[in-house]
This record gives C-alpha cells, sequence and structure tokens, in this order.
C-alpha cells in the first residue's frame, strides 16, 4: 500500500487529528478542504513534526462538477483516503429551510459520495487502495432531534456497504471503512452537553481510524461501549420508539 493520505475535510477537528496519526507512521499526507490556504501553518507543523511532506488541495464537496479536476490534479494517487466532510446545521432550521437541510444532505452524502466514487474507480485500476468515510451513529435510526442529518448519515453508511461490498465481490484489492465515532468534542459540537463517557477526542479518533485501516476492518465504533447503545436502540419497537424524547 502506498504511504501516502488524502484526508478530504482537513479543517476539522477529526480531520487534523487523522493527519497527524498518519503523518506519525510515517506517511507523506495531502490536507484537501475548502480555503485551504487557512492550514498553511498547520501543514508546516505536520511536516516539522514528523519528518514528512504535506501538501495543500482546494475541494469543494457540495461542488460536484468541480470533483473530477480535483482528483485529476493530485500529484500521486493516495494510498488511504479519509473523508472527514460533514455539517450538522440546526435541526429547526433544517426544517424550515430547504436551502440549509439541501446543504446538511449534500454536506454529509452526496458530496462525499461523489469524491468517493470518483477515488474508488481510479483504486480500482490500480488495484489498492483503502476508503474511510466517517459517519455517525446518528443514521442509524432517525430521531426527531436530528433526522435530517441522520438521514445524510444513513445515506453515506448505506452507500459505504454497497462500495464495499462491491469492491470485495470484484476482487478489487480496494477496501473500504465506516467509522462510527458516538459523540466527539469538536467545534461542530461545541456548546452541546455531552456525557464524558461516551465521548470521545478527535486524537482518539485518528487512532481509531489507523488501527482500522492497518487491520482492514469493515466498520468501526471508536468506543465500543456506542456498538451496545445502538443495538438497543435499534430493537426498540417504533410503537415506543417515536414516544422518547430523542
Amino acid at each position: 500500500m502506498s504511504t501516502s493520505i488524502l484526508v478530504i475535510g482537513a479543517r476539522s477537528d477529526i480531520g487534523m487529528a487523522t493527519a497527524h496519526a498518519f503523518a506519525a507512521r510515517g506517511f507523506t499526507v495531502q490536507l484537501a478542504a475548502r480555503n485551504v490556504a487557512a492550514l498553511r501553518d498547520d501543514a508546516r507543523d505536520l511536516e516539522i513534526r514528523h519528518g514528512i511532506s504535506v501538501t495543500l488541495h482546494e475541494v469543494d464537496a457540495l461542488d460536484l462538477a468541480s470533483h473530477p479536476a480535483f482528483v485529476d490534479t493530485l500529484p500521486v494517487l493516495p494510498g488511504v483516503v479519509v473523508c472527514a466532510v460533514g455539517y450538522m446545521g440546526e435541526q429547526k432550521q433544517n426544517e424550515n429551510s430547504l436551502d440549509e437541510m439541501v446543504t446538511v444532505l449534500r454536506s454529509n452524502f452526496e458530496g462525499p459520495a461523489s469524491l468517493f466514487t470518483l477515488l474508488a474507480n481510479r483504486m480500482v485500476t490500480r488495484g489498492s487502495g483503502t476508503l474511510v468515510g466517517i459517519s455517525s451513529v446518528a443514521g442509524i435510526r432517525g430521531r426527531g432531534a436530528n433526522y435530517v442529518y441522520g438521514s445524510a448519515k444513513a445515506g453515506f453508511s448505506t452507500f459505504l456497504s454497497g462500495l464495499r461490498n462491491r469492491l470485495a465481490r470484484d476482487k478489487t484489492g480496494v477496501h473500504v471503512v465506516t467509522v462510527l465515532p458516538g459523540f466527539v468534542q469538536t467545534h461542530m459540537t461545541q456548546g452541546m452537553d455531552l456525557p464524558a463517557k461516551l465521548t470521545a477526542q478527535p486524537q482518539e479518533v485518528g487512532a481509531a481510524i489507523v488501527r482500522a485501516v492497518e487491520k482492514q476492518r469493515n466498520v468501526i465504533y471508536v468506543r465500543p461501549i456506542w456498538q451496545l447503545i445502538m443495538l438497543i436502540i435499534r430493537h426498540i419497537p417504533e410503537s415506543i420508539f417515536k414516544k422518547l424524547s430523542l
């Protein structure tokens, strides 16, 4: 496997933590994001701290027409791609503004799926690679508190599952990992009252992704307790679930 990683959504806390986790193992790093020039200091820090090379690449997950050119201009097709693109928004705004709802759906599903389709096909031609999609436990069952965000993540999780099945079935040498972090202490969750035992740090997510890639895992929960929690939530009867204040 090529020891290079592309992090899409590198301006996010999870994206940058993941870049550091792989750089610590000697991977060269490609950082991709909107307004990526803002990451120049972060790129320099990665290079100095880990002794690796870093390149910056402008990408807009919502601009699907620009995605082929973005992939074409990468200096090298990476061995690992991690997509940390995500936008939660506010549920009340998502309910009342079609523009806001569409932004959430496209940020968490359509944009990442478009990029992964292009990158997967390039990796198939090469015969190797790993794609890592950061989804969410919010996509496992729809909740009134965040069903727009949750439905987008559900779509992305299903896309990743189908892509993984296709690539394995066709013996392409390309693998897909789905990451379900649970709560993570990031700028996106700032101000939320999150339970400490259920809340991971971005560095914890980055380390978990490195292990998942190394072990070729399929689906991972960053903190194992989330697997039990979601197993229970999956099996609550709908007649009861719809009455819960979740």
